[in-house]
């Protein structure tokens, strides 16, 4: 683990702690993912812990190794997990340089495609085309065992349900469309859960919980920031809110340019509008509750008292957004490319990411409760 970042506030920890919840919020990406635990490991560094941890596909199992290991194993487990499913060597030395790294990325998806990662998953054999409808196997591309005996390995399931810290991950009912959440505050968590949460079809077979099948969640939203926004609480919050997707992009130029601005679009699950919905519902609370106290107290109704109380006890939700910025030679394969070199450099994006963003106090002091919500996004400083 590296030392403690340089240059950031010397009462970060007063600041953090000012704050009732302070979530990370981790979107689906898939190889993009190691980005994830980059940020984690700055945060942890910086003594900054989440006590609510929340995601979907990779994001989900990064939060599941996290929230299942004590303090002083997480980060090692994040590596063993990286490390694990990124062990496919490629070539043993290329020359340096985008189009030779972008060759290598390109084969590197390649192997993933036809042999799958250690840990993770594996080919189906027989091929699911080729199998009669209804067989075992025949719905998807992949078999995702693997991925179960890493989870059983490097998650303390117990930890999680001991609930010390909230854990949640999202999915979606193959039957109905309805996107759920897997919360251990209500829910006995497993692995199947986490799977669950990762399943993107039709690469990963859908998961068996309960009688029900469930997908991926970012087949209907890759980010779960809604989840913790729509809380019926509404304590103040410190929000790391982590997306491997970026809405913006530059205008395509040729068909691969099309197919990679299409999926960073649709994966992005319009983070920043979520976010200014809440606002706006913030403020029409905000102005509700005001005008709720203007009532004389004899007034009042019980469901005006109900609506004073539970409205009096809001606090200002502050979002820090960090957004996996991609390289120019990574392509619309970026997400199912293991390379190990990828996935370090990932890793330390994520990280420097995080460090910049942790060293900007003003972000991170506790803004006034009637303030609703605040956004800050550490990639706007090069805008």
């Amino acid at each position: 683990m590296n030392q403690r970042p340089k240059g950031l506030p010397a009462d970060l920890c007063e600041i953090v702690n000012e704050y009732k919840r302070i979530a990370l919020v981790l979107q689906g990406g898939g190889a993009l993912g190691a980005y994830q635990a980059g940020v984690y490991e700055a945060l942890a560094e910086a003594g900054c812990e989440p006590n609510w941890i929340s995601g979907v596909s990779i994001g989900a199992i990064n939060a599941a190794i996290i929230a299942g290991n004590p303090p002083g194993l997480r980060v090692e487990r994040l590596h063993e997990f990286w490390n694990t499913i990124s062990r496919n060597k490629i070539l043993p030395w290329m020359p340096d340089g985008d189009i030779y790294r972008q060759w290598r990325n390109q084969m590197s998806a390649m192997v993933t495609v036809l042999a799958g990662q250690p840990g993770f998953f594996r080919p189906r054999t027989p091929n699911p085309w080729l199998l009669p409808t209804g067989a075992a196997g025949a719905t998807s591309l992949y078999d995702t065992s693997p991925l179960r005996e890493t989870l059983l390995r490097l998650v303390d399931f117990d930890r999680i349900n001991a609930g010390q810290k909230r854990f949640s991950v999202g999915a979606v009912n193959v039957r109905t469309g309805n996107f759920v959440y897997f919360d251990n505050a209500v829910d006995t968590i497993g692995p199947e859960h986490v799977m669950a949460s990762g399943a993107l079809p039709p690469g990963f077979p859908a998961v068996k919980i309960d009688g029900e099948f469930y997908w991926d969640g970012g087949v209907v939203s890759n980010t779960p920031l809604q989840f913790l926004l729509d809380q019926p609480d509404h304590p103040s919050a410190l929000v790391f809110q982590v997306d491997l997707f970026s809405a913006r992009g530059p205008l395509p130029r040729d068909m691969f340019d099309v197919t990679e601005r299409q999926k960073d679009i649709g994966y992005s699950s319009r983070t920043r509008y979520t976010t200014d919905v809440y606002r706006k519902l913030q403020d029409i609370r905000t102005k509700l509750y005001e005008a709720l106290l203007r009532i004389p107290e004899q007034l009042r109704t019980p469901e005006d008292r109900k609506l004073i109380e539970e409205y009096g006890l809001s606090g200002a939700v502050n979002i820090c957004h960090l957004i996996y910025q991609e390289k120019t030679y990574e392509g619309e394969f970026k997400d199912y490319e293991f390379s190990a070199a990828s996935m370090h450099e990932h890793w330390q994006s994520g990280y420097d990411d995080t460090v910049k963003t942790l060293r900007r106090r003003d972000w991170l002091v506790k803004p006034a409760d009637n303030t609703g919500i605040v956004v800050h996004d550490v990639h706007r400083l090069s805008e």
